[in-house]
């Protein structure tokens, strides 16, 4: 291991609990300052993304990267716009450091806070999309954890240039630790981070299955995030039909390459010979590509087949499969059976049934009647988003600033001893709730 990534390490560490003790005046002007400098860095930071798109084009064209990951390295004024409205959200947040949590009194004269603090040290790698880098530094620097950021070579001049904006506004800042932000480049750099789990607390790998698994395959460090983005939406008998093609095409082809684009439409087998030809003929009209199952073929004969795997594939693409199922138990089995754990949704107008998908579909978000691209850190308010965690810990789904926090236990006493509280006369516990 070089020394090198081991040297940036530590000096994360060192500077993670120089952060958590920052105050939130100097975390929210840091977040005030970094986008005011990117603002005034724009036509820089797009020169820079053009370049890289340059060299990604021949990429694509050598099939060396996926049309997804071109998609998600182009910035956009729209990307660049939601990208400042994002830093600042964050800053208008409450700081999540330092809230107690819950309090307990014990004893008389002993009471127990359970306080939010920072994670420490997390790595973050990711391919394509550069403005990663800034909703990850936004939230890190809000709830006082320090990072370590592993860009895609596809990327790496956007990525250095909002690497280096970033360095010089918070290099300007009185009391701001240097080395909260770091960035490095290379494949060998990460395996080298994999191994520092005495440095780094969290690593969130953002990217595509092979990358996810790698990662969780490698490392010590505990890994927040998700493999596949298998989304699904289910027509119920119930649904209004024109409803189910809006929220259907919304969630393919707003943004096809994102995790939380549908892949896979259940379609209740008794509203299916009305609902799918019409539905074929505008995701037809819209550049999408459908594929069935037998059922959906005898209705849709001119699509292609579905296999099992279509079942188990994130396109990321224009393609959409398609399965019929008998009813919404059926269509919760298939979901539980090949689904990532993501976000999927129900069209219905049925409460019952809609209060069946809702509470038996096992995901990180289950939605009624609405697109499954809503599942974003951004739309759900929490000002952006180190990535989407299909994992059962302590973080799900959009993972902001609360993702990002842990709790430690402080205990505040007048020189008791366990001693006092066993035996024969032991003193006795109260455990009232002060908060």
């Amino acid at each position: 291991m070089t020394n090198n990534i081991k040297q940036i390490a530590q000096k994360a560490k060192e500077a993670s609990l120089i952060l958590a003790g920052l105050n939130s005046q100097t975390k929210d002007q840091a977040l005030q300052d970094i986008a005011d400098a990117l603002l005034a860095n724009k036509a820089y930071i797009f020169s820079q993304n053009e370049e890289d798109l340059k060299k990604a084009k021949k990429l694509l064209e050598n099939k060396e990267i996926s049309q997804a990951i071109y998609d998600r390295l182009k910035l956009s004024d729209s990307k660049f716009n939601d990208m400042i409205a994002g830093i600042l959200d964050v800053k208008k947040l409450q700081d999540p450091i330092n809230t107690t949590l819950c309090a307990t009194k014990l004893a008389e004269g002993l009471e127990l806070y359970k306080v939010s603090c920072p994670i420490g040290v997390i790595g973050v790698i990711f391919e394509a999309r550069p403005d990663v880098i800034v909703q990850i530094t936004s939230l890190a620097i809000k709830s006082a954890n320090a990072v370590i950021l592993k860009g895609g070579i596809e990327s790496i001049l956007t990525n250095n240039a909002f690497i280096k904006i970033i360095h010089e506004t918070l290099s300007k800042l009185p009391n701001f630790p240097q080395n909260a932000i770091n960035f490095v480049e290379t494949r060998e750099d990460v395996n080298q981070m994999l191994a520092l789990d005495k440095y780094i607390d969290l690593i969130i790998p953002r990217g595509s299955n092979k990358l996810v698994q790698f990662i969780q395959n490698n490392t010590k460090i505990p890994v927040l995030g998700h493999a596949d983005g298998i989304c699904h939406i289910f027509i119920d008998e119930n649904a209004n039909i024109d409803l189910g093609i809006k929220i259907t095409l919304d969630s393919k082809i707003q943004y096809p390459a994102a995790c939380n684009a549908v892949e896979t439409l259940l379609v209740a087998e008794k509203i299916s010979k009305t609902f799918l030809p019409k539905f074929s003929k505008i995701m037809t009209e819209n550049g999408v590509k459908l594929k069935g199952d037998s059922k959906t073929k005898d209705i849709l004969p001119n699509i292609e087949k579905a296999e099992e795997k279509d079942w188990q594939t994130e396109y990321g693409d224009k393609i959409l499969s398609i399965k019929i199922v008998k009813n919404v138990e059926e269509a919760i089995f298939h979901i539980n059976k090949f689904g990532s754990g993501h976000t999927d949704c129900i069209v219905s107008e049925n409460k019952e049934n809609v209060e069946k998908f809702m509470s038996l579909v096992d995901s990180a978000g289950v939605y009624h009647n609405v697109s499954t691209r809503f599942a974003d850190g951004f739309r759900y308010g929490l000002g952006a988003e180190v990535g989407i965690s299909t994992n059962k810990t302590h973080a799900r789904g959009p993972v902001g600033l609360e993702g990002l926090t842990i709790y430690k236990y402080k205990l505040f006493g007048h020189g008791q001893i366990v001693a006092e509280y066993t035996g024969k006369n032991a003193k006795r516990f109260l455990h009232e709730r002060i908060i």
